[in-house]
């Protein structure tokens, strides 16, 4: 590997990114942001899940994360289960070979050490096991940036987050919890920092001023079947959670608010199609979002925003609208109380459409007082944000004649934000 310092540079960036999950390209724009201004000089690509809408979209040129194209689907024909053991010998060859001609690759945000969605250990956490061991293996120094994680109950997912974790030569994360769940799973976790999630660095729309009579309720939906720990029950799951916000939904209706249906994956669209049927009123419309950037625009124009995914929250509060969580993960109930709004989240798996309603009218109620609140939230986000791109400066581009820092310090220095 060319250590050169007058040589460009080379920065692999990884993940399910381009796979139809907004919060995961969002993350990669975020750093995207960074190196481009911070590191202009760095070549970039990708190993992704859909690399034709990353190089469409960001320009920069990207391979397929796994060889064999039906991964994520259920292999159940003896062909199939084959092709796919196959794929999983020829993933570790093409990963090691991608890693090793980077200096640097960056897994940015995103919930890679969690399983609080279904998840098979064979699927990414064995691609991300490979993406790090290649990165030790090799010399390229390999970062998890301000991501998620959580506590997993299946033995063989959590020994590849956590093998990847220790085989990392850095980490941060965006929340307290992420952090605590790999120092529970025996990660050294002294040297590593939480941040703000990535996608509180990307430009905020102006938000405008709510409009009277009462404006309009933003409901981001979500095709939610429970956690990784609970495939026995997620038909049930997945109804009841149908059930509750589309009474939500049209309660709402009836009191004639005009509601705007978000997603914030491609897999959500049924949700939105199963709500406008059920409720079928000209008063309930459905966002086509494409990027953060479109949910935001919506989120702004909106009185209240009720949200169930991650990322559909955070542009929400990075929108400054006033918030409420249906949560399916601690990692929404740590987001709401770093951002002052810990009373208003909900239970995505237990529903109850009358305490919800009453959440929903406390909030709107002290909406001028909240709004307020996410203004200067917002604002320290984005702060703790350079702190953490000046850090990741530090851990993976030593200058030239600085001896190398260990990989997990990290400088708390100002730098203009990207």
């Amino acid at each position: 590997m060319s250590s050169a310092h007058n040589a460009r540079v080379r920065v692999g960036v990884f993940g399910l990114l381009g796979s139809g999950n907004l919060g995961n390209d969002g993350s990669l724009e975020a750093v995207l942001g960074y190196l481009r201004a911070e590191h202009p000089e760095a070549a970039v690509d990708a190993l992704c899940g859909g690399p034709e809408v990353v190089t469409a979209r960001y320009g920069i040129p990207a391979a397929r994360l796994h060889w064999y194209r039906g991964e994520y689907r259920t292999a159940s024909r003896a062909g199939a289960m084959a092709a796919k053991g196959l794929g999983k010998l020829v993933d570790a060859f093409r990963t090691a070979a991608w890693v090793r001609r980077h200096d640097v690759v960056i897994v940015p945000g995103m919930g890679v050490l969690e399983a609080t969605l279904p998840l098979r250990p064979w699927g990414f956490p064995y691609a991300l096991f490979l993406l790090c061991a290649s990165g030790r293996l090799t010399g390229t120094r390999v970062a998890l940036v301000g991501v998620g994680a959580a506590p997993i109950g299946n033995r063989a997912t959590r020994a590849l987050v956590r093998w990847s974790a220790q085989f990392a030569t850095y980490r941060s994360y965006r929340d307290d919890p992420s952090r605590d769940a790999m120092r529970a799973m025996g990660v050294d976790t002294a040297r590593d920092e939480v941040y703000p999630d990535l996608a509180f660095a990307l430009p905020t729309p102006r938000a405008d001023t709510p409009s009277d009579p009462p404006g309009p309720v933003c409901v981001g939906v979500m095709a939610f079947h429970g956690g990784d720990d609970d495939r026995a029950r997620a038909d049930e799951i997945h109804r009841r959670y149908l059930e509750g916000t589309t009474r939500f939904v049209r309660t709402l209706v009836e009191e004639e608010r005009p509601v705007r249906l978000l997603t914030g994956d491609a897999c959500d669209a049924p949700v939105v199609a199963a709500i406008l049927d059920a409720v079928d009123s000209p008063l309930v419309t459905a966002a086509e979002a494409d990027s953060l950037s479109d949910l935001m625009k919506e989120t702004a124009a909106a009185d209240t925003v009720v949200a169930t995914r991650y990322h559909n929250l955070i542009c929400a509060l990075k929108s400054g609208t006033p918030t409420l969580a249906l949560s399916y993960a601690a990692k929404s109930d740590a987001l709401m109380a770093q951002m002052g709004l810990a009373a208003y989240c909900h239970p995505a798996r237990e529903i109850d459409t009358d305490r919800l309603l009453a959440q929903f009218r406390e909030l709107e109620r002290r909406s001028a007082e909240v709004r307020r609140s996410l203004t200067e939230r917002d604002r320290a986000a984005a702060q703790r944000l350079e702190h953490q791109f000046t850090a990741l400066t530090t851990a993976l581009f030593p200058t030239p004649g600085r001896t190398r820092t260990h990989a997990h310090t990290h400088v708390h220095a100002q730098q203009e934000t990207p």
